[in-house]
């Protein structure tokens, strides 16, 4: 039947094998991911060689596990998915204590035996290339055929050997666009308690995979009707019912999932998909009836949703780097979008607060949440105008370390020693210069600090605060109005 391609790279360390007198087979996800006419992400190959058998049959490998595993390094490989191939044993399992590693492993006797102890028929599958044949015992390619994903025996005990599976299970599901078997799926719903004896690390693994995947709405509303969310994010299921105002067609819950699917579907990396999922999860805590709008509204959802999201993604222990990225980005979503009345001023401030850096992230967060309140599609003009004014306000200075004079300078041109006065005089010149770019110039910016240094500390300090003050003041006026106008309090 010779299955497609298979690199010459793990071709030989099966040949190898089988060279020696063992059974060789390609095992797991590149079976299946072979079958579905996709490049496998990884190899796995399974054997009847024992672990220090298979050492002795290649010339470098490294062996560092209990459970049989060898790897088999290939450093000539230009992919680097060829670098390292893991060749393991056929094996029986024990009972899983932990909820993740067998008490006991046993060298199996047969592929049969091995494939015994994986997790869904999709993968549950052998293939020898030598002699070209697919052990298929569990019926996995009718279920690829058929699109589901199904628990290997009783779901029930598949399961309990490690509970990661119920969410795995999902997590497939939304990768490869399948459902789930009703028999999987109403164990998953009696066993989702389970869950909770699993590392937040490994569930923070899968639930990246989950976002990361074409179909993280399907993804997620999985999780949901089966009770794994309420063990590992309930906050999102806060907005489950929660009715929204103006223009918003979805509740809380929908809308958050429409635009992390209008993400997905932009192909944005993680931080932004997160944002997107994330943006509006404080909009259930903040939601008050207003008789005067006779409508909902939600005052200060940005601040207490990026709250919210910084304890969520730092109880799933996501790198510090994205919680911070992912924090500012829902903090800051709701920017203004009114191109006739935001001022470049306006959108310096803005990059100025979110960082250069997130800017544009910023914006492809803020389109997918216009998106998915049930537009079609975000208005071009006004999207192309606001790109525009973004990368007009991007050649302007939007921070102390962007001014054509730095603290050096100041010592320099007014003698003052070393303290706070250097750094309020620095703020004092970026306030000018956000209102109006021009003056930053070395010249004009030398002659003011001599003059600014003239002002006593609290003076100079009250004259910064003031101006920035009176500044934000009139533009959170003018965000007001927009917000207003746009119903997205």
């Amino acid at each position: 039947m010779s299955l497609l391609k298979i690199p010459a790279e793990v071709s030989r360390v099966t040949q190898t094998l089988e060279e020696k007198g063992f059974s060789a087979y390609l095992v797991g996800g590149c079976v299946r991911d072979l079958l579905l006419n996709q490049t496998p992400k990884d190899w796995d190959v399974a054997t009847d060689a024992a672990p220090e058998q298979i050492v002795a049959a290649f010339p470098k490998t490294f062996y560092e596990n209990q459970f049989g595993t060898v790897t088999v390094v290939n450093e000539e490989a230009t992919d680097l998915t060829l670098n390292n191939i893991e060749v393991t044993p056929f094996r029986l399992e024990g009972f899983y204590t932990d909820f993740r590693h067998p008490d006991k492993v046993e060298w199996g006797k047969s592929i049969e035996d091995d494939l015994k102890r994986r997790d869904f028929t999709i993968n549950a599958l052998a293939y020898s290339p030598q002699k070209d044949k697919l052990v298929d015992q569990f019926k996995g390619q009718d279920d690829l055929k058929n699109k589901v994903v199904r628990a290997v025996g009783s779901p029930d005990e598949r399961f309990q050997e490690d509970p990661l599976r119920m969410l795995r299970a999902i997590r497939l599901a939304s990768q490869l666009g399948f459902t789930i078997a009703n028999e999987t799926a109403e164990s998953i719903s009696r066993r989702s308690q389970l869950l909770a004896n699993i590392s937040r690390e490994r569930i923070r693994d899968e639930f990246q995979k989950i976002v990361m995947s074409p179909e993280p709405m399907v993804g997620l509303v999985f999780c949901h009707r089966l009770a794994l969310l309420s063990q590992f994010l309930p906050e999102l299921e806060e907005g489950v019912h929660v009715e929204q105002n103006g223009e918003h067609i979805y509740d809380v819950w929908e809308h958050s999932l429409r635009v992390l699917q209008h993400s997905a579907q932009k192909e944005a990396a993680l931080e932004i998909r997160l944002a997107a999922l994330l943006h509006d999860v404080g909009k259930p805590r903040t939601r008050r009836w207003s008789d005067e709008k006779n409508d909902w509204t939600f005052y200060g959802h940005d601040v207490v949703g990026a709250r919210m999201a910084k304890k969520i993604l730092e109880r799933l222990k996501f790198p510090t780097k994205t919680v911070e990225k992912v924090t500012n980005l829902v903090r800051n979503h709701m920017f203004f979008s009114d191109t006739d009345k935001i001022t470049l001023s306006a959108v310096r401030r803005i990059i100025a607060k979110v960082r250069r850096e997130n800017v544009w992230d910023l914006m492809a967060v803020r389109m997918c949440d216009r998106i998915g309140m049930g537009r079609p599609k975000e208005e071009t003009y006004r999207l192309r105008k606001y790109e525009s004014m973004i990368e007009e306000a991007l050649r302007s200075p939007t921070s102390v370390g962007m001014l054509k004079i730095n603290g050096a300078d100041v010592l320099r041109e007014t003698g003052l020693a070393p303290g706070p006065k250097i750094g309020h005089i620095l703020h004092a010149l970026l306030e000018e210069v956000l209102e109006n770019p021009d003056l930053n110039e070395e010249s004009f910016l030398k002659k003011r600090t001599g003059e600014l240094a003239q002002f006593g500390d609290k003076e100079l300090k009250k004259l910064g605060e003031s101006g920035k003050e009176k500044k934000e003041e009139t533009e959170e006026e003018e965000l007001a109005k927009i917000r207003s106008r746009f119903h997205v309090k």
